[in-house]
């Protein structure tokens, strides 16, 4: 891996709940230094990806919405700017439900993948704390923010997103995380972020729990494919909760676990405001790489 030479404009161009730019210092310190090509199976806001800006790079998320901006952003920038432009203008309480309502109303699918990516974006960062929450209908139902300045055309990192992400040797899938590394080969880097176990202290109170159908059937399903990657000769690094649900399940990697403190600002509960801990699994000794 030859040293990149980054441009500080490439950066996240969506707020996202558990997003990683807090813990950068950390995962750079423990990433391994060298590798062939890189996956990231739960993008979110790309934090992660921005940061390293490795030119070898596949992304994907389960959020086709999601991934439809990035792919926006890569293909159809001006188009995209120029939309925002006009919800920027318009930017109220009242425009930020008409919008919000494009899903309930058989509208959103009539749409463009310019203008959903354009919805998505002003939507992320005019409504409360950028949250990206659906109900069972999978509808929009986060209110709106009352922001005095929000941030909804962000111009020159967009353009510098969209050049990074056009290079050639980047991918943007979407779908299941397991599809996503299937050609990972030895020597190639994953990092894995799904969402986060809760801080339960069973088994049985976890079965039923899932945040965004990610349960724990599918926190074992992950842990699986850890493995498997991890007898490909890949490198694997993994962030979840300090929990005993993923002690218990990483129980074999015991010695290539940090436990790290991040500051989560969106809990229903304020217990779980503030400094909390949080894990970075590994498959390998990071100070001898």
């Amino acid at each position: 891996m030859t040293k990149n030479i980054k441009n500080p404009l490439v950066k996240p161009f969506v707020k996202w709940v558990g997003g990683k730019k807090q813990l950068m210092e950390v995962i750079n310190l423990y990433r391994p230094k060298t590798f062939g090509r890189y996956y990231e199976p739960f993008v979110g806001g790309g934090s992660v990806f921005m940061n390293l800006q490795y030119s070898k790079t596949t992304i994907n998320d389960y959020n086709t919405e999601l991934i439809n901006v990035y792919e926006v952003v890569r293909d159809s920038v001006d188009e995209l700017l120029s939309i925002l432009k006009i919800h920027a203008e318009n930017n109220s309480q009242e425009y930020f439900y008409s919008l919000r309502e494009w899903d309930r109303t058989g509208v959103l699918e009539k749409k463009s993948s310019v203008e959903r990516a354009a919805r998505f974006i002003y939507l992320n960062k005019t409504c409360y704390n950028g949250l990206f929450r659906v109900n069972a209908q999978g509808q929009f139902n986060v209110p709106y923010g009352r922001y005095k300045n929000p941030n909804i055309v962000n111009e020159e990192v967009l353009r510098a997103d969209s050049k990074f992400l056009k290079k050639s040797t980047i991918k943007i899938l979407k779908g299941d995380f397991e599809k996503s590394v299937k050609s990972a080969k030895k020597g190639d880097f994953i990092y894995l972020d799904p969402p986060y176990a809760p801080l339960v202290e069973d088994t049985h109170s976890f079965v039923g729990y899932t945040l965004n159908g990610f349960g724990y059937d599918e926190q074992l399903r992950l842990r699986d494919l850890f493995v498997k990657l991890d007898k490909k000769g890949c490198y694997v690094m993994l962030s979840n909760s300090s929990s005993k649900i993923i002690h218990e399940l990483y129980k074999d990697y015991v010695e290539t676990t940090e436990i790290v403190g991040a500051t989560r600002m969106v809990n229903s509960k304020a217990s779980g405001r503030g400094k909390v801990d949080e894990v970075l699994i590994m498959n390998y000794d990071y100070k001898t790489l």
